[in-house]
């Protein structure tokens, strides 16, 4: 167990290294682009970056998925080099195919997408999928090798970039939504041919040799992958149907809002997108099934007392949040950030249970339950919206995710046996989620009093379930094991 968690934890901040720090500097410069950048082209441009991931979720065909299940059937280097060849191989060619009339038809296309005629700003964003779909296939190789410097590395370098280009081409040149969706994408173009250029000597075919036909053949990899697609669009729509929704029916300005609060709600998302990267491979990679069983029960628990604490934090302090990092027109973002926050923590959830199914070789029973979740995330959306507005996209949002979980909870657990520990979750919900929602209605929501106050109720949150004893002693053990070593690391603390 403690060998497991060592190496869930070293990956998953290796591989969050580079969105760190760009979560970092793009909170930072939130209070510079929302004061150069229009509600409108805000909205415009974060609705673009959403659809690009949409789309590039049809596109790669579930090709990563297969890339990270079969690295682990087989352990010899020759098989999994052809295997990447072939991934890589698809995936070039498909996103090329589709770019190319995307490109050519940027003008109308543009005037049914964002309501406006604007040709450069949608191939900017057809370069973003073409860009960033072999960009994450690429970051996979390097995820299931465990390569965590090498991925850092690379990640980090093309946030320096994207900030770069896009504090040059939003503050000094005033491009708007042109240059937020250029400084990424066009980073994104370059650390991509780069690592292609580091790995040639594995994508490249070699002299005379022939690739091995078996489980890496293409026809193995997208019949594993393709079944993934539609639960994986079904998904990831719930982040673009609520956005879209809003753009169409209330305006780019409240977009713009939308999608701040969106961007604030990004502590929980970035533990979320860290444990997207680094659960798969790691779950994948253990063999016997009983172990296996115990772990995924033990992360999903921790999992949801992370993410809990988190939500709970942004439910009591997003006010501060807001008026602190944005400009005065953009503070309404608040009301949606702690919902938007509990969508992304709850996905995070159902990630585990599709590497259940992806361990027993089932991707079928994905694309149901993802399909509950959207068709839940519609009807809420129509019903919320008029009342709570932002809020009521946030509750939608949340709302679609747990009905996505209770449909995929159903449809896995004869799959491969978990026993979850649902008296623990309980007690989180009760201690956490109760805490930080008693603090919400009964603190002061505004001045230092009230901010002190709601602060220390975070700070406390975890400490709520010792009278309940949630913590046990092999993991109060297990925890100083960790840290421990850390500690003595610390200045002052080397020489003692």
């Amino acid at each position: 167990m403690h060998g497991l968690l060592k190496r869930l934890l070293t990956t998953t901040v290796a591989y969050q290294v580079g969105d760190l720090v760009s979560k970092v500097f793009a909170v930072a410069l939130l209070p510079v682009y929302t004061r150069h950048v229009s509600e409108a082209d805000y909205g415009i441009a974060e609705l673009l970056m959403t659809a690009i991931v949409l789309v590039s979720i049809l596109v790669r065909f579930g090709i990563g998925e297969a890339l990270v299940r079969y690295h682990y059937v087989d352990e010899d280097q020759q098989r999994r080099d052809a295997l990447a060849r072939r991934a890589v191989g698809f995936l070039l060619v498909a996103t090329t195919v589709v770019a190319i009339p995307l490109a050519l038809l940027a003008a109308p296309l543009s005037e049914i997408v964002i309501d406006r005629r604007d040709p450069a700003v949608f191939r900017v964003a057809v370069l973003g999928l073409w860009a960033f779909t072999n960009l994450e296939l690429a970051y996979a190789l390097l995820r299931v090798d465990e390569r965590a410097k090498a991925y850092a590395i690379t990640t980090l370098s093309n946030v320096l970039l994207t900030i770069s280009l896009t504090v040059f081409l939003v503050v000094v040149n005033d491009e708007g939504a042109f240059g937020l969706l250029l400084g990424n994408y066009g980073a994104s173009a370059v650390v991509l041919l780069g690592l292609w250029w580091t790995l040639r000597r594995r994508l490249l075919p070699r002299r005379g040799g022939a690739d091995h036909p078996g489980l890496h053949s293409l026809r193995a990899l997208l019949r594993f992958g393709f079944p993934t697609v539609p639960a994986d669009a079904s998904v990831y729509a719930l982040n673009l149907v609520d956005r879209y929704y809003i753009f169409h029916k209330y305006g780019a300005a409240t977009a713009g809002l939308y999608a701040l609060a969106v961007k604030l709600a990004g502590t929980v998302a970035f533990v979320v997108r860290a444990f997207q990267y680094s659960w798969p491979p790691l779950a994948y990679s253990i063999k016997d099934d009983d172990e296996a069983a115990r772990f995924y029960a033990f992360v999903a628990t921790y999992y949801l007392l992370l993410t809990g604490w988190a939500v709970g934090g942004l439910l009591l302090l997003g006010r501060w949040l807001t008026r602190l990092l944005a400009a005065p027109d953009f503070y309404e973002a608040h009301v949606a950030i702690p919902w938007l926050a509990l969508g992304w923590a709850l996905y995070g959830l159902f990630v585990i249970f599709v590497v259940i199914a992806g361990r027993a070789e089932v991707t079928t029973r994905n694309f149901p339950a993802a399909a509950v979740g959207l068709a839940v995330n519609v009807v809420l959306l129509l019903v919320l919206t008029p009342h709570f507005e932002l809020a009521g996209a946030g509750l939608a949002l949340a709302g679609a995710y747990v009905a996505m979980l209770i449909v995929m909870r159903l449809l896995t657990r004869n799959l491969f046996r978990v026993d979850f520990e649902w008296l623990r979750v309980a007690q989180i919900a009760l201690a956490v989620g109760g805490g930080a929602a008693l603090g919400e209605l009964l603190l002061p929501t505004s001045g230092a009093v009230g901010f002190v106050a709601r602060a220390a109720v975070f700070v406390v949150l975890p400490l709520l379930l010792v009278p309940l004893g949630f913590y046990r002693a092999q993991e109060r053990q297990l925890l100083r094991a960790m840290v421990v070593p850390v500690i003595r690391l610390l200045p002052g603390r080397r020489n003692r």
